[in-house]
């Protein structure tokens, strides 16, 4: 908007100029045609006779001075004024004709109107505009009246110098960059106290102790909102709270009756004699039902408490390659019973910035996953790589049949589950792999699944490292 309003002045300005300027330049036109008879005479004039001329023409605003080259010379010599000026002056204002290139366009030829505007400054600090130069030939050589006036004389006038120095536009370019500064430092105020806001809004999520939104503010604006966000951030607290609780009640209180049962099942299993098949029948379905509700209760339970994890996810420096370490040991002889091969890369010191409990959750399903997939005989590759300085990579991968490639995309989706041979089983309810994704993806990275060629599984997690997550200073 300046630049357009800027263009549209000045288009105004060079106008009024043109105009201004057409009318001096007339001005001089006629005064060299009054004078064209005095200095186009066979005798040269006499330089009283010829100020007194000027004197005529010259007024308040206009200024008048002839300069003469004689035929048998190339320099020119300011012959009359008026009003009369300082030497200094004259020499000012030939340096400038000089560098105009004007007095060599005269030496040439002296002929044709020389119209154009520049400006120079005076002894007495004071602008003076040339507007034109008419020259006049003669035999004896060449004369020039040149017109000018003070800069001051013409209000609001530019001539001679471009629009942009004139003083309302320094005013106001003045006034937009003072506009600007203040729009970008509020800007740049507001950018860094919502970056800010977020920086704390991240940590709150990250559960980094002692942060809060009121705490951290220094937007005076969004106090209200800060406080706002730090009830909504303790009601979500009381909530994990309670949903932990909840399930923890909700699991005691569906097991007491599912013990009562399972135990009143043994005086009923030994009165039934072992060569009614009813009745065993009856009390094997029973019994398999008693073992899935144990399992749905234990599922259910960990759904809640997955839900509460993802509301309130405290966070610290976890040390994923001892982590790794750990859960290998204590699968060995698991790996043992099933003679399975294991193949390890775990360097030391990889730490990520993450929930424990989370990621332990996630290690031990995939784990668990691969050794029941792994048939008696096979192999388990366990890596953990750093990918550049902002992700750690944990690779595990199995020999079993893999996932059909319709499924694969399923296999994260809750209560998906496909076990050939295994189907019913109270162990397995399909949301370890879903718990799993979640966990993770709560925590910043991403976890998929690849099928292995000639046939195997491997399951890729990627975790945020701990100088990529925290901020600068913690």
């Amino acid at each position: 908007m300046p630049l357009i309003i800027y263009d549209q002045f000045r288009a105004a300005d060079k106008a009024d100029a043109a105009l201004l300027l057409q009318e001096v330049r007339e001005e001089g036109r006629v005064m060299a045609q009054a004078l064209l008879p005095l200095l186009g005479a066979t005798d040269k004039p006499s330089i009283p006779d010829l100020g007194a001329q000027l004197q005529r023409f010259a007024g308040d605003i206009t200024r008048v001075k002839v300069i003469y080259r004689p035929s048998d010379q190339s320099a020119f010599y300011y012959v009359a004024s008026w009003p009369t000026v300082s030497t200094a002056q004259l020499d000012n204002e030939r340096a400038e004709l000089a560098q105009q290139g004007v007095l060599d366009k005269l030496s040439q030829t002296c002929e044709g109107e020389l119209p154009f505007a520049f400006r120079y400054s005076t002894p007495g600090a004071e602008d003076e505009v040339v507007t034109s130069v008419t020259p006049i030939k003669v035999p004896s050589g060449c004369w020039a009246v040149v017109t000018s006036f003070a800069a001051g004389s013409y209000l609001g006038s530019h001539l001679g110098r471009p629009y942009w120095m004139a003083p309302e536009v320094r005013i106001a370019a003045i006034i937009y960059l003072v506009m600007a500064v203040v729009t970008l430092s509020t800007f740049w105020g507001v950018r860094r106290g919502l970056n800010r806001f977020a920086e704390r809004a991240r940590a709150i999520r990250e559960r980094r102790p002692g942060v809060s939104f009121a705490g951290e503010n220094e937007v005076p604006e969004l106090a209200d909102v800060a406080t706002e966000f730090d009830r909504m951030v303790s009601a979500l607290d009381a909530s994990a709270r309670e949903i932990r609780r909840t399930a923890e009640d909700n699991a005691h209180a569906f097991k007491t009756p599912i013990a009562v049962i399972r135990q009143s099942l043994e005086p009923l299993s030994r009165a039934i004699p072992h060569d009614n098949p009813r009745g065993q029948r009856a009390l094997g379905l029973i019994e398999n039902s008693l073992d899935r509700l144990d399992g749905l209760v234990a599922s259910a339970r960990r759904l809640d408490e997955a839900a509460a994890d993802l509301i309130n996810t405290p966070r610290t420096a976890v040390n994923l390659s001892m982590l790794l370490h750990r859960l290998l040991h204590a699968h060995a002889d698991a790996i043992a019973e099933r003679q399975l091969a294991l193949d390890g890369h775990i360097p030391s010191g990889v730490i990520i910035y993450a929930n424990e409990e989370m990621i332990e959750t996630v290690l031990e399903n995939i784990v668990d996953n691969a050794l029941s997939f792994s048939p008696r005989g096979g192999s388990i590759e366990v890596r953990l790589d750093r990918r550049g300085d902002r992700m750690a990579e944990v690779t595990i991968a199995d020999t079993g049949p893999g996932v059909a490639p319709e499924n694969l995309a399923r296999i994260f989706d809750r209560y998906f589950s496909r076990r050939p041979g295994m189907e019913g089983q109270a162990s397995h309810f399909g949301i370890g792999l879903w718990i799993a994704r979640r966990n993770v993806e709560a925590l910043g990275g991403t976890l998929r699944a690849e099928n292995r060629s000639p046939h195997g599984l491997l399951m890729r997690i990627e975790l945020p490292l701990l100088r990529a997550t925290r901020p600068p200073g913690e």
